[in-house]
Protein backbone atom coordinates (compact mmCIF):
# COMPACT_ATOMS: atom_id res chain seq x y z
CA UNK A 1 0.00 0.00 0.00
CA UNK A 2 2.54 1.93 0.68
CA UNK A 3 4.89 1.53 -2.46
CA UNK A 4 1.24 1.95 -4.53
CA UNK A 5 0.88 5.44 -2.48
CA UNK A 6 4.67 7.28 -3.10
CA UNK A 7 4.56 5.62 -7.13
CA UNK A 8 1.18 6.21 -8.16
CA UNK A 9 -0.18 9.47 -6.26
CA UNK A 10 2.80 10.70 -4.65
CA UNK A 11 5.08 10.65 -7.32
CA UNK A 12 3.50 11.64 -10.38
CA UNK A 13 1.75 14.80 -7.94
CA UNK A 14 -1.86 13.20 -7.54
CA UNK A 15 -2.05 14.27 -4.29
CA UNK A 16 -3.89 17.81 -4.95
CA UNK A 17 -6.08 16.02 -7.42
CA UNK A 18 -6.92 13.69 -4.75
CA UNK A 19 -7.80 15.77 -2.10
CA UNK A 20 -9.87 17.97 -4.95
CA UNK A 21 -11.57 14.69 -5.79
CA UNK A 22 -12.32 13.67 -2.28
CA UNK A 23 -13.50 16.97 -1.20
CA UNK A 24 -15.86 17.44 -4.13
CA UNK A 25 -17.45 13.95 -3.05
CA UNK A 26 -17.53 14.31 0.75
CA UNK A 27 -18.79 18.16 0.56
CA UNK A 28 -21.63 16.81 -2.48
CA UNK A 29 -22.70 14.10 0.30
CA UNK A 30 -23.35 16.96 3.49
CA UNK A 31 -24.64 19.29 1.16
CA UNK A 32 -27.33 17.16 -0.14
CA UNK A 33 -27.93 15.94 3.47
CA UNK A 34 -27.95 19.23 4.88
CA UNK A 35 -30.49 20.56 2.22
CA UNK A 36 -32.93 17.20 2.65
CA UNK A 37 -32.84 18.36 6.47
CA UNK A 38 -33.75 21.85 5.77
CA UNK A 39 -36.79 20.59 3.72
CA UNK A 40 -37.82 18.15 6.05
CA UNK A 41 -37.86 20.71 8.46
CA UNK A 42 -34.90 19.08 11.06
CA UNK A 43 -31.66 19.73 12.28
CA UNK A 44 -29.84 23.01 12.99
CA UNK A 45 -29.99 24.09 9.56
CA UNK A 46 -33.61 24.23 8.84
CA UNK A 47 -33.65 27.53 9.08
CA UNK A 48 -32.44 29.06 5.76
CA UNK A 49 -29.18 31.12 5.60
CA UNK A 50 -29.59 34.92 5.31
CA UNK A 51 -27.99 38.01 4.73
CA UNK A 52 -30.57 41.00 5.69
CA UNK A 53 -33.26 38.71 4.80
CA UNK A 54 -32.13 37.54 0.99
CA UNK A 55 -31.69 34.20 0.79
CA UNK A 56 -28.02 32.97 0.34
CA UNK A 57 -27.47 30.01 -1.87
CA UNK A 58 -24.71 27.65 -1.25
CA UNK A 59 -22.99 28.32 -4.63
CA UNK A 60 -22.32 31.88 -3.24
CA UNK A 61 -19.56 30.63 -1.29
CA UNK A 62 -18.88 28.08 -3.80
CA UNK A 63 -17.69 30.63 -5.89
CA UNK A 64 -15.74 32.86 -3.29
CA UNK A 65 -14.01 29.28 -2.42
CA UNK A 66 -12.94 28.83 -6.23
CA UNK A 67 -11.91 31.70 -6.37
CA UNK A 68 -9.83 31.86 -3.71
CA UNK A 69 -8.59 28.24 -4.94
CA UNK A 70 -7.35 29.42 -8.38
CA UNK A 71 -5.53 32.84 -6.86
CA UNK A 72 -3.45 30.58 -4.50
CA UNK A 73 -2.71 27.58 -7.43
CA UNK A 74 -1.47 30.67 -9.49
CA UNK A 75 0.08 33.14 -6.90
CA UNK A 76 1.57 30.62 -4.35
CA UNK A 77 4.77 29.19 -3.50
CA UNK A 78 5.50 26.04 -5.42
CA UNK A 79 4.78 23.70 -2.73
CA UNK A 80 2.80 20.23 -1.98
CA UNK A 81 0.93 22.41 1.01
CA UNK A 82 -0.41 25.03 -0.47
CA UNK A 83 -1.24 22.96 -3.83
CA UNK A 84 -3.05 21.33 -1.30
CA UNK A 85 -4.66 23.50 -0.15
CA UNK A 86 -5.41 25.10 -3.48
CA UNK A 87 -6.92 21.47 -4.36
CA UNK A 88 -9.52 21.70 -1.32
CA UNK A 89 -10.55 25.07 -1.96
CA UNK A 90 -11.63 24.10 -5.09
CA UNK A 91 -12.94 20.75 -4.66
CA UNK A 92 -15.34 22.46 -2.30
CA UNK A 93 -15.83 25.09 -3.77
CA UNK A 94 -16.72 22.99 -7.37
CA UNK A 95 -18.73 20.82 -5.27
CA UNK A 96 -21.14 23.70 -4.51
CA UNK A 97 -21.39 25.83 -7.45
CA UNK A 98 -22.23 22.15 -9.40
CA UNK A 99 -25.04 21.20 -6.59
CA UNK A 100 -26.83 24.42 -7.88
CA UNK A 101 -26.08 24.40 -11.45
CA UNK A 102 -29.32 24.20 -12.92
CA UNK A 103 -30.14 26.88 -10.98
CA UNK A 104 -27.52 28.73 -12.57
CA UNK A 105 -28.37 27.64 -16.11
CA UNK A 106 -32.28 28.52 -15.40
CA UNK A 107 -31.50 31.71 -13.29
CA UNK A 108 -34.85 30.47 -11.57
CA UNK A 109 -34.88 28.69 -8.14
CA UNK A 110 -35.19 25.20 -9.78
CA UNK A 111 -33.14 22.97 -7.05
CA UNK A 112 -36.28 20.91 -5.93
CA UNK A 113 -37.99 20.91 -9.33
CA UNK A 114 -37.84 18.18 -12.08
CA UNK A 115 -35.03 20.39 -13.77
CA UNK A 116 -33.08 20.55 -10.45
CA UNK A 117 -31.94 17.01 -11.27
CA UNK A 118 -29.98 18.38 -13.85
CA UNK A 119 -27.31 19.47 -11.21
CA UNK A 120 -26.87 15.78 -10.06
CA UNK A 121 -26.27 14.82 -13.31
CA UNK A 122 -23.31 17.66 -13.72
CA UNK A 123 -21.97 16.30 -10.31
CA UNK A 124 -22.12 12.45 -11.21
CA UNK A 125 -20.45 13.07 -14.28
CA UNK A 126 -17.50 15.63 -13.01
CA UNK A 127 -16.93 13.49 -9.98
CA UNK A 128 -16.53 10.40 -12.82
CA UNK A 129 -14.00 12.52 -14.67
CA UNK A 130 -12.07 13.43 -11.79
CA UNK A 131 -12.06 10.05 -10.58
CA UNK A 132 -11.34 8.75 -14.00
CA UNK A 133 -8.38 11.30 -14.35
CA UNK A 134 -7.05 10.40 -10.55
CA UNK A 135 -6.80 6.57 -11.23
CA UNK A 136 -5.80 6.97 -14.66
CA UNK A 137 -3.47 4.79 -16.79
CA UNK A 138 -1.40 7.93 -17.65
CA UNK A 139 2.43 7.25 -18.10
CA UNK A 140 3.99 10.31 -17.17
CA UNK A 141 5.30 10.68 -13.26
CA UNK A 142 5.97 7.18 -13.08
CA UNK A 143 9.01 5.59 -11.76
CA UNK A 144 10.66 2.03 -12.96
CA UNK A 145 8.22 1.66 -15.36
CA UNK A 146 8.67 -1.07 -18.17
CA UNK A 147 7.85 -1.31 -21.89
CA UNK A 148 4.87 -3.58 -21.02
CA UNK A 149 3.39 -1.27 -18.54
CA UNK A 150 4.19 1.06 -20.76
CA UNK A 151 2.01 -0.23 -23.51
CA UNK A 152 -0.94 -0.47 -21.56
CA UNK A 153 -1.04 2.91 -20.06
CA UNK A 154 -0.81 4.25 -23.40
CA UNK A 155 -3.24 2.26 -24.78
CA UNK A 156 -5.78 2.97 -21.56
CA UNK A 157 -5.20 6.70 -22.20
CA UNK A 158 -5.85 6.69 -25.74
CA UNK A 159 -8.93 4.71 -24.59
CA UNK A 160 -9.88 7.37 -22.19
CA UNK A 161 -9.42 10.45 -24.74
CA UNK A 162 -11.64 8.74 -26.72
CA UNK A 163 -14.33 7.88 -24.29
CA UNK A 164 -14.01 11.62 -23.04
CA UNK A 165 -14.48 13.15 -26.69
CA UNK A 166 -17.30 11.02 -27.36
CA UNK A 167 -18.97 12.15 -24.00
CA UNK A 168 -18.37 15.39 -24.50
CA UNK A 169 -20.37 15.35 -27.77
CA UNK A 170 -22.72 13.69 -26.31
CA UNK A 171 -23.25 16.19 -23.37
CA UNK A 172 -23.06 18.80 -26.36
CA UNK A 173 -26.30 16.95 -27.64
CA UNK A 174 -27.84 17.28 -24.43
CA UNK A 175 -27.15 13.48 -23.20
CA UNK A 176 -25.80 13.45 -20.01
CA UNK A 177 -26.49 10.47 -18.42
CA UNK A 178 -25.06 8.80 -21.75
CA UNK A 179 -21.90 11.25 -21.39
CA UNK A 180 -21.44 9.60 -18.13
CA UNK A 181 -21.68 5.84 -19.14
CA UNK A 182 -19.81 6.71 -21.84
CA UNK A 183 -16.92 7.54 -19.88
CA UNK A 184 -16.63 4.04 -18.56
CA UNK A 185 -18.78 1.86 -21.53
CA UNK A 186 -17.02 2.97 -25.08
CA UNK A 187 -19.73 1.83 -26.60
CA UNK A 188 -22.96 3.60 -25.17
CA UNK A 189 -20.84 6.89 -25.39
CA UNK A 190 -20.07 5.55 -29.61
CA UNK A 191 -24.29 5.33 -29.44
CA UNK A 192 -24.95 8.54 -27.79
CA UNK A 193 -22.46 10.33 -30.00
CA UNK A 194 -23.87 8.95 -33.25
CA UNK A 195 -27.54 9.44 -32.44
CA UNK A 196 -29.72 12.32 -33.18
CA UNK A 197 -29.87 14.87 -30.13
CA UNK A 198 -32.48 16.05 -27.77
CA UNK A 199 -34.06 18.72 -28.78
CA UNK A 200 -33.44 21.53 -26.45
CA UNK A 201 -29.38 20.74 -26.87
CA UNK A 202 -26.85 23.28 -28.18
CA UNK A 203 -26.30 20.86 -30.96
CA UNK A 204 -29.91 20.65 -32.18
CA UNK A 205 -30.21 24.88 -31.83
CA UNK A 206 -27.44 25.31 -34.39
CA UNK A 207 -27.66 21.49 -36.79
CA UNK A 208 -31.33 20.88 -36.69
CA UNK A 209 -34.47 22.70 -39.15
CA UNK A 210 -37.59 21.21 -40.21
CA UNK A 211 -38.32 17.42 -40.41
CA UNK A 212 -34.51 16.36 -38.47
CA UNK A 213 -35.70 18.62 -35.73
CA UNK A 214 -39.85 17.08 -35.32
CA UNK A 215 -37.98 13.31 -35.77
CA UNK A 216 -35.75 13.99 -33.02
CA UNK A 217 -38.64 15.47 -30.89
CA UNK A 218 -40.70 12.04 -31.66
CA UNK A 219 -37.27 10.26 -30.97
CA UNK A 220 -36.84 11.94 -27.91
CA UNK A 221 -40.62 11.97 -26.50
CA UNK A 222 -40.77 7.81 -27.15
CA UNK A 223 -37.40 7.53 -25.05
CA UNK A 224 -38.35 9.63 -22.10
CA UNK A 225 -41.64 7.71 -22.02
CA UNK A 226 -40.15 4.45 -21.93
CA UNK A 227 -36.20 5.22 -19.64
CA UNK A 228 -37.72 8.45 -17.69
CA UNK A 229 -39.21 6.97 -14.79
CA UNK A 230 -36.13 4.27 -14.48
CA UNK A 231 -33.46 7.18 -14.86
CA UNK A 232 -34.87 9.31 -11.99
CA UNK A 233 -34.54 6.51 -9.84
CA UNK A 234 -30.53 7.66 -9.65
CA UNK A 235 -31.21 11.25 -9.05
CA UNK A 236 -34.39 11.01 -6.87
CA UNK A 237 -31.94 8.12 -4.73
CA UNK A 238 -28.62 10.77 -4.33
CA UNK A 239 -30.57 14.16 -4.65
CA UNK A 240 -33.83 13.71 -3.11
CA UNK A 241 -37.15 13.56 -5.24
CA UNK A 242 -38.47 16.55 -6.94
CA UNK A 243 -41.22 18.34 -4.57
CA UNK A 244 -42.14 21.04 -6.92
CA UNK A 245 -43.63 21.79 -10.65
CA UNK A 246 -40.86 22.91 -13.20
CA UNK A 247 -41.55 27.24 -13.13
CA UNK A 248 -43.00 28.13 -17.15
CA UNK A 249 -40.01 28.46 -19.55
CA UNK A 250 -39.90 32.49 -19.50
CA UNK A 251 -41.54 35.06 -22.55
CA UNK A 252 -39.19 35.50 -25.17
CA UNK A 253 -38.35 39.19 -25.10
CA UNK A 254 -40.74 41.32 -27.50
CA UNK A 255 -43.44 38.63 -27.33
CA UNK A 256 -46.60 40.17 -26.38
CA UNK A 257 -48.97 37.05 -26.40
CA UNK A 258 -49.82 36.99 -22.86
CA UNK A 259 -51.31 40.39 -23.03
CA UNK A 260 -54.62 41.22 -22.49
CA UNK A 261 -55.76 43.67 -25.04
Amino acid sequence: MASWWYRDVIAPGKLPLMLCFLAFVVTFVVTRTITRMIRDGRGPFRNQVTASGTHVHHAVPGIILLITGAFTAVGSPDSVGWHSFAAVAVGIGTSLVLDEFALILHLQDVYWSGEGQLSVEAVSLTAACLGLALAGFSPFGLQDIGNIELTLRLTASGVLVMDGVLSFICVVKGKYRTALFGLFLPLVGMVGAARLARPSSIWARHRYRGERLERATRRADDFDRRWAPLQSDWENFVGGKPSLPNPPAPQPAGDDSHRTA
